[in-house]
């Protein structure tokens, strides 16, 4: 049996998307593992379905590259956006789309060149602060600047969920860290109880910050949408940035606009398609 695809990717946090408008795909957990293998798989941080919504204009499930189901990617739904405008899933004369998710129904403005969807704007929704709706296991109203020992070590961290679950640090230096290391000490800490995306975080000035991340599920990737949302969140809880102003985050694959409000969090960034192929299962 053949699958088609199309290979993209939001500032090099890549999938391999699928839409199920016109195939199935029996078992989406496995053929993630299968696929995201870079050697042996077409290669990607997992797989992105994009699927007919009985409520938005498409509905987006997200593999892991272990297989896992995530409940939201900041990324690949610029991606989807991209997606169903440049595929005709949507009249042509559209500059939004919206896309249901297993965190809710997120609304995409889209600029548009030539045809194609080159950068979206997605409206992703209120930062989740209270620790049992992260979920962080942590007695307080916030978790914001915490102390919380991993490995050994005392890291002050801050707890913010996009619909997955965030744990951020400020630190001077991130280049050198061993993520491959550290990062598996934090997802699978038994302060989360569904374990947790982690983001290592340098702040330049108080518009710009550097960031580097351990997704759950997946390992280091170069760029998580999620990730830059809930680190500007906690940037301006801590009193890093100011509220209501685009901060800029580089992340290794580029560059992500985050505006972060009491009502909402907005994103900013490239889609870019890659490749479109088959695949034989």
């Amino acid at each position: 049996m053949e699958l088609k695809f199309t290979k993209m990717h939001g500032i090099g946090n890549d999938y391999v998307y699928f839409s199920t408008f016109d195939q199935y795909i029996a078992d989406p957990n496995a053929l993630a593992v299968r696929l995201s293998d870079r050697r042996f798989g077409i290669g990607g941080d997992g797989i992105i379905l994009i699927c007919p919504s009985q409520v938005a204009d498409a509905r987006m499930r997200m593999f892991n590259e272990d297989g896992s189901e995530g409940k939201m990617c900041g990324n690949g739904i610029r991606c989807v956006a991209k997606y169903i405008y440049d595929y005709g899933i949507v009249p042509a004369d559209r500059r939004s789309v919206t896309v249901e998710t297993l965190s809710g129904i997120k609304t995409i403005g889209l600029t548009v060149e030539d045809g194609k969807v080159t950068a979206a704007k997605v409206d992703m929704g209120a930062a989740i602060l209270k620790p049992s709706d992260i979920p962080m296991i942590y007695e307080g109203d916030t978790a914001v600047d915490v102390p919380l020992v991993v490995d050994g070590a005392e890291y002050k961290v801050t707890g913010v969920s996009m619909g997955n679950p965030h744990c951020v640090i400020f630190m001077d230096e991130i280049d050198s860290l061993e993520l491959e290391k550290i990062g598996p000490k934090f997802e699978y800490h038994p302060a989360f109880p569904d374990r947790v995306n982690t983001e290592f975080v340098q702040v330049v000035d108080d518009h710009t910050l550097r960031m580097r991340v351990w997704e759950r599920g997946s390992g280091e990737t170069w760029a998580c949408g999620t990730g830059a949302c809930a680190t500007v969140a906690a940037a301006c809880l801590n009193g890093y940035c100011a509220k209501g102003e685009d901060i800029t985050v580089h992340l290794r694959g580029g560059d992500l606009a985050i505006r972060y409000t009491d009502d909402t969090v907005i994103m900013t960034g490239p889609a870019t398609t890659v490749f479109e192929g088959t695949v034989e299962i």
